[in-house]
């Protein structure tokens, strides 16, 4: 036997060989479980985000590039037209800011109700406890179709206790066609999605140390001032959580917006379901194509302020869901 044929033997043989071996092995296997999650990855995206982009693209197509078979995805002749009729006729700067002024004041109250709500829950031991966190529960997981029409009848015959009708004179009071019912349901603490919220912050508040309250109690501090002063603080991932999701819900609500006919001069998203009828008949325009691309740059319009929005608030709003225990 050669001399180097012995010395591959031995090398064969030492620690160091199978050593090179397993790490050649686990980088191999590391290499294809890279490459199955970037595919994977890739292909999620792809799912998600393919309407999105076929949406933004068409927005720009031409009346020549929406005939054209050959045209797919990017278009040869670009035009802002579709932006421009789609800015006009759904008066898109007004309408923007009554639905951000509507959407915001919401917000802000189902922050403040539902921390209150979720910090009483998560801190305070009263009767019925155990039962009303359980209708909480019942708010999140009971589709809101189930109880449309009790809504419905409740604020449009609204009388509280024959209030209105003592002070004012008239049978009834005319909440309909008004944002007024989504802001009672809201500072009740029975909003669109307020149950979800109460169970946020619910689960914050429960993980934060009970040391912080009893040192403010040390010190003076009441009921209202620990909550306000140094509980909420400490609950900034929660509260940017909550916001985001209320901001997003309140803004692409279609439910209590046509159950309550809230108009489409407050609400931008109703406004948009109308914009292609708008459109057809102020411009005389009736190829189903081409009144699709109008409503293509509607949506982009519409979409702009969320994603602006989450993006300023991403890093905060993804510790926030970590924090409050709704992963997955």
């Amino acid at each position: 036997m050669s001399t180097l044929s012995k010395r591959w033997q031995e090398y064969k043989s030492s620690p160091k060989y199978f050593d090179s071996k397993s790490r050649l092995q686990n980088g191999a296997k590391n290499s294809v479980l890279s490459l199955f999650r970037f595919i994977l990855i890739v292909g999620i995206s792809y799912v998600i985000l393919a309407p999105v982009i076929g949406i933004v693209s068409n927005s720009f197509f031409s009346r020549q590039d929406s005939i054209n078979p050959m045209v797919f995805t990017i278009p040869i002749n670009p035009t802002l037209e579709r932006y421009t009729m789609a800015i006009k006729h759904l008066n898109y700067l007004p309408v923007l800011g009554n639905t951000l002024l509507y959407v915001i004041g919401v917000t802000l109250i189902q922050l403040l109700v539902c921390s209150m709500v979720g910090y009483g829950f998560a801190r305070y031991k009263f009767p019925g406890k155990g039962l009303l966190f359980g209708c909480v529960v019942v708010m999140i997981v009971v589709p809101l179709q189930s109880i449309r029409f009790p809504l419905y009848m409740a604020f449009r015959y609204f009388d509280p206790l024959g209030l209105v009708t003592l002070f004012t004179g008239a049978p009834t009071s005319e909440l309909m066609s008004s944002p007024g019912p989504t802001v009672i349901m809201s500072a009740l603490g029975c909003g669109l999605r307020s149950g979800l919220y109460i169970y946020i912050f619910n689960q914050f508040f429960r993980g934060l140390p009970k040391e912080i309250e009893e040192a403010a109690l040390v010190d003076g501090a009441g009921t209202y001032y620990t909550y306000a002063r140094i509980m909420m603080p400490n609950a900034t991932p929660a509260v940017i959580t909550v916001a985001v999701f209320s901001l997003v819900w309140q803004y692409n609500d279609s439910f209590f917006s046509a159950t309550f006919n809230i108009p489409d001069s407050i609400l931008i998203t109703r406004k948009l379901d109308g914009l292609v009828a708008v459109i057809a008949n102020a411009e005389k325009i009736m190829t189903l194509r081409e009144q699709q691309l109008y409503f293509d740059a509607g949506v982009v319009l519409v979409l702009v302020p969320v994603v602006i929005i989450y993006l300023i608030l991403q890093r905060s709003f993804i510790e926030g869901v970590e924090r409050s225990g709704i992963v997955g």
